[in-house]
């Protein structure tokens, strides 16, 4: 009998990133800097909304694109935190951002379209475009300060472009796209039938006061899809929860894939979710801004080449000048050095190594001593 299964799928593999930090965990005395997750617990007054929900009895059947109460809660967050106006029937609450990313490409893609993902990237993008039977397209970004040259961006699109990714603050290098890189890339793609996907799941953790999203350009309403989550600012990554934004006649068709894959998030997370709009982040983003100035003054004094982030929690080392892959170089550190780093190649650019510096101060002084020691027996 002659099985088969869908090429797509067997076309790939398990996140390296995953891997490689599996690695690092099963290294004995390794140091781990790998994962971005913040490394606070859930606040307490998430969790017991919550528990108040499951006391209420909230565990049958919610809507499928999420409790009313809930969707007018995000529309005004929205607003009043981002000057973004969609209303609640422009939202859906997903499983996390990466079903939110699932629903965009599942929505906009036919078999062969192209999407251009500007690199360094999280892999997550070009699985999921494959998983829909598009194209990735990469747009290397390394060589402008990790911002998008409009004349590469014209250049990477043909008659099958149908979307690209915007990520900012981007993982893993943490930088923002500026204004006039905004302005640019509106400037190209306006008078173009290409979607834009903002990933936006970092944009609460942001270290500057000159921060835009490109969703604001709502000239381009129409194309323009927006996805979000509550992992990040509000330590929620194990909730798996996020939202979507697109203009109604593509959240209308958004929500058919959202109901056949997964019908509606978890009724009784949804209060706790209203709750979290609610409160107060900056002293999450103070937290993290403290150790990224921590994190860069070490590697700058180790002699490393590392663009200072704006935001969310990622350093993007450069190691090209120890001509060495960026694969190779981390097992050997981790072998070495027992320190764990996530190799540039899984997020699709050579010569560089991610840092995550969302651990507790005393693991990111550990890692960091242990990286230093490492880095000076390569001299």
């Amino acid at each position: 009998m002659d099985l088969t299964l869908n090429s797509a799928v067997m076309g790939q593999e398990l996140s390296g990133i995953r891997r490689f930090t599996t690695l690092v965990r099963d290294t004995p005395g390794a140091c781990s800097l790998t994962i971005g997750e913040p490394d606070q617990n859930t606040p307490d007054f998430i969790k017991e909304a919550a528990k108040a929900a499951l006391d209420q009895n909230d565990t049958h059947y919610p809507p499928g694109n999420g409790y009313p109460y809930l969707l007018e809660a995000i529309s005004k967050f929205e607003e009043r935190a981002h000057g973004l106006r969609y209303s609640p029937e422009e939202i859906i609450l997903t499983i996390g951002a990466t079903e939110g990313l699932y629903l965009a490409l599942s929505t906009v893609l036919n078999p062969g379209d192209e999407v251009i993902i500007p690199t360094p990237a999280f892999s997550l993008y070009e699985s999921i475009t494959q998983l829909c039977r598009g194209v990735p397209v990469a747009l290397p970004t390394e060589d402008h300060r990790f911002q998008i040259d409009p004349q590469a961006l014209e250049a990477a699109i043909t008659p099958r472009t149908k979307a690209i990714i915007l990520t900012s603050p981007n993982n893993p290098t943490g930088c923002i796209y500026t204004r006039g890189t905004l302005d640019a890339i509106h400037g190209v793609l306006k008078d173009r039938p290409i979607f834009v996907l903002c990933d936006d799941v970092y944009r609460t953790l942001v270290y500057t006061d000159t921060y835009h999203s490109f969703a604001e350009f709502q000239d381009m309403r129409d194309r323009i899809i927006v996805v979000n989550s509550f992992s990040k600012p509000y330590a929620m990554t194990g909730w798996r929860l996020g939202w979507c934004l697109a203009d109604a006649p593509i959240r209308d068709r958004m929500q058919i894939f959202h109901q056949y894959a997964v019908v509606s998030a978890p009724s009784f997370v949804q209060t706790a979710c209203a709750a979290a709009l609610e409160s107060d982040t900056s002293a999450m983003t103070a937290l993290f801004r403290r150790r990224r100035d921590y994190v860069y003054k070490r590697l700058v004094d180790m002699g490393l080449e590392v663009q200072k982030p704006e935001g969310a929690f990622y350093m993007f080392i450069s190691i090209r000048k120890y001509g060495m892959d960026s694969l190779a170089f981390c097992e050997k550190m981790l072998k070495e050095g027992l320190v764990g780093l996530v190799p540039g190649v899984y997020f699709g650019t050579e010569g560089y190594m991610r840092l995550s510096y969302c651990y507790s101060d005393e693991d990111l002084k550990e890692g960091l001593d242990r990286v230093e020691r490492f880095i000076k027996t390569l001299a």
